[in-house]
């Protein structure tokens, strides 16, 4: 099973989902057939051509074993459509961005099936307690993955305290209640700091975080989100924080600031920008200014690399856990410094990690 890489002369080139790569010769009169995205078997199934293929198509070859494992003949093949998974990723993004909910895990009960979650915006904390039956799908982000294709089957007994937390589902009336037909989990880190160096052709830079003191090496790869904050944006963003509209007059931005959330079992890894918004790209939030809206103004701005950082500038992200020998970048955000100048230790400048490969919108 893998991707069309190349196709010539009525073989293919494969790459497998663990990176390898096979030659994959099509035997006389090869059965083709084509399955729509989540499919378990071929009652749906469309004969098709060989000629169809496509580079991006993914793919199920059958055949006859051999001593090679880089190359063998296959007398079917079973095809996933590249346009066919895009249009279910489209849907199930839109699904997300209209029945989804996220926030920071405050409590775990494996037993009564239940999360606590917290929402935090400009206007304050908010919890809701999301509950799962037999049929909800449980799932857990890879460690050191920023693709959310990439999460793992998972149960409610590896969600912790302090994780991020996306589900799909509906909620009661009053909100304080939400039933959920997919979880999506995982472990991130948020980073704010100032840059003090920049490696563009090693794909990497190293951030002073202003919450440890120390420097991160922090690896941007082709998914990562990077973006960088018009001067404006960011300081009507400073002045929410600061507890101000935008013209001048006084808001209720009550916010929890990183020690208190640790006092909480939170930490800084959790909650943000992200969770109150109406949906994003992983639509549509529209309270100008409002506490979700920045992931959705992320994903308008164009993406910038790493040749527009140097050191001295501030940046927040969010990031993969990670090891001692760094992290990965999901999203990094530059032009910051208005903001971290607001609220150095507040939570309300942590990101959302659910904004990259098709995966959950954050919506409420």
């Amino acid at each position: 099973m893998g991707e069309i890489k190349s196709i010539s002369n009525g073989a293919l080139v494969l790459v497998t989902d663990d990176g390898k790569t096979v030659n994959v010769s099509l035997a006389d009169g090869v059965k083709v057939v084509r399955i729509p995205p989540g499919a378990t078997d071929l009652k749906n199934a469309i004969p098709i051509t060989v000629e169809d293929l496509q580079v991006g198509d993914r793919v199920l070859a059958r055949g006859a074993a051999t001593d090679s494992e880089k190359s063998f003949t296959a007398s079917s093949v079973i095809v996933m459509k590249r346009s066919d998974v895009a249009a279910k990723q489209q849907q199930e993004r839109e699904d997300w961005q209209k029945r989804g909910i996220g926030g920071l895990v405050s409590a775990v009960d494996p037993t009564a099936g239940t999360v606590k979650i917290s929402l935090t915006n400009f206007s304050g904390k908010k919890e809701v307690l999301i509950k799962t039956d037999s049929k909800t799908v449980v799932r857990r982000y890879s460690p050191n993955s920023v693709k959310f294709d990439d999460a793992k089957p998972s149960t409610l007994a590896e969600i912790h305290s302090g994780d991020q937390l996306r589900a799909r589902g509906t909620k009661n009336a009053d909100g304080t209640e939400f039933a959920a037909e997919e979880i999506v989990a995982g472990t991130f880190r948020n980073i704010a700091g100032t840059v003090t160096a920049v490696d563009a052709s090693a794909g990497s830079l190293t951030v002073e975080d202003v919450f440890t003191k120390k420097p991160v090496m922090v690896k941007v790869t082709p998914d990562s989100q990077v973006r960088k904050l018009p001067q404006m944006m960011a300081q009507r963003i400073a002045m929410r924080l600061k507890g101000q509209t935008p013209e001048g007059g006084e808001g209720n931005a009550a916010q929890p600031n990183a020690q208190s959330a640790r006092a909480e079992g939170a930490s800084p890894q959790g909650s943000g920008l992200g969770q109150s918004q109406a949906p994003d790209a992983f639509g549509a939030g529209q309270r100008a200014g409002g506490g979700g809206d920045l992931q959705q103004m992320l994903s308008r701005l164009p993406a910038v690399s790493l040749n527009d950082f140097q050191k001295g500038d501030a940046v927040i992200m969010v990031s993969t856990e990670g090891g001692t020998s760094g992290v990965t970048a999901i999203t990094m955000v530059g032009g910051v410094e208005p903001i971290l100048t607001a609220a150095p230790g507040s939570q309300a400048m942590i990101l959302s990690p659910w904004s990259l490969s098709g995966g959950p919108a954050e919506a409420q």
